[in-house]
């Protein structure tokens, strides 16, 4: 393995999160608590109803998410009649008109499962968070988003004033010469209108509150949401800070493709190449998150001839999904020249938005260090 090709990478990604590389000292931090170790894996079973049996209460939930989970569940089909004859379905905004107020007026646990997908990023999402943890028995980290932050989280490299920037004003189909921003509150004839405090820090649910058991994917499948419900209904509850529906490989090993050693002269995006459909990705030059990505959804992309974007998360054993991807893409670069490396690395456009797609929240970076912060830490150390 060729220094310059880890000091390359490992550069390239800090100087996209702002973190130092060739700009200066590398300065981490990051919001919430520690990411999940990786508890054992339950595989998939389908569920069983019950008639006769007293029901216990289910929630559903979406905060910062695109909706894929939901439709996840609504894909269950005929078996989504299993859920309704074994759960009392008590809120599910998604499909039914239900109202905070009535699960916040239940007892606490007296839900016994919680699904909750979707990132933490405003007080509203917060909220529900935290009032379905005091209300939930069991509460599961539903889809990519929800147990590593997700694609939501890829915000963390801005803040919420960058964010604004872009929606409201820098987009070139923008069209608000009045600078218009969104506002907590505002007052119309009929009364008060408000919006959920947008945050500057995009979280995973383990960040915010206690999780026992996370269902990764984007979108969890539809074996995985069987695996739930049958442990669930069973009472065959695995360990807690398990992983459901998964399993204990990488992607990498459940993949067919012929694999051999791998020595890559340049990198290509999907759309530059037609792959070799048997053939690894990687010794094509294609970057894939399989060896850095828990197995569990049968290779599903690489079915397809696409390369996996590593939404199951990192494997038993890994604290930080995109180091070990990174880690891997240096040592199959097939040169010891410096200015040859340095041209190999040029094909990977966007190392961060590659290596921690899925999970820079809760990740080791977790998010970008801002500027005002730095100098609030730096002026309150010289006061002092």
């Amino acid at each position: 393995m060729s220094e310059p090709t880890i000091a390359g990478l490992a550069g390239r990604a800090m100087r996209w999160m702002g973190l130092g590389g060739a700009k200066g000292p590398v300065t981490l931090s990051g919001e919430g608590t520690a990411p999940p170790q990786p508890g054992p894996s339950v595989q998939a079973k389908e569920p069983q109803g019950g008639e006769g049996m007293t029901k216990p209460k289910i929630a559903l939930y979406w905060a910062a998410s695109c909706g894929g989970c939901e439709i996840a569940v609504v894909q269950l089909y005929e078996k989504i009649l299993d859920v309704a004859n074994a759960f009392e379905i008590v809120l599910w905004p998604c499909i039914m008109d239900f109202k905070y107020k009535d699960v916040e007026a239940l007892p606490d646990k007296s839900i016994f499962l919680t699904l909750f997908n979707g990132a933490i990023r405003n007080s509203e999402q917060e909220h529900l968070a935290r009032m379905l943890r005091e209300k939930s028995q069991v509460m599961a980290a539903f889809g990519s988003c929800s147990a590593f932050g997700g694609i939501p989280g890829l915000a963390n490299v801005s803040d919420r004033q960058g964010v604004f920037d872009v929606s409201y004003r820098d987009t070139p189909s923008t069209d608000n010469p009045e600078g218009t921003r969104p506002q907590l509150s505002h007052q119309v004839p009929e009364g008060e209108l408000t919006l959920p405090t947008f945050y500057d820090t995009v979280r995973a649910l383990h960040q915010v509150v206690p999780v026992e058991y996370f269902i990764p994917g984007c979108p969890p499948d539809k074996k995985q949401i069987a695996a739930v419900v049958q442990a669930l209904v069973e009472g065959n509850l695995p360990p807690p800070g398990s992983v459901i529906g998964a399993n204990e490989k990488t992607v990498c090993d459940e993949c067919p493709r012929t694999k051999e050693e791998k020595k890559v002269k340049a990198f290509y995006r999907t759309y530059e190449i037609i792959p070799d459909p048997e053939q690894c990705l990687m010794e094509q030059g294609i970057l894939c998150m399989g060896m850095a990505t828990r197995g569990g959804c049968d290779a599903a992309c690489l079915s397809a001839n696409m390369p996996c974007r590593g939404c199951y998360g990192p494997p038993p054993g890994s604290t930080d999904q995109g180091t070990k991807f990174l880690s891997a893409v240096a040592s199959v670069i097939d040169s010891q020249d410096p200015a040859e490396i340095e041209r190999i690395l040029e094909g990977i456009p966007d190392p961060l938005g590659i290596a921690y797609m899925f999970g820079l929240p809760a990740s080791l970076l977790r998010r970008r260090r801002m500027p005002e912060a730095v100098a609030a830490e730096v002026g309150a150390a010289q006061s002092s």
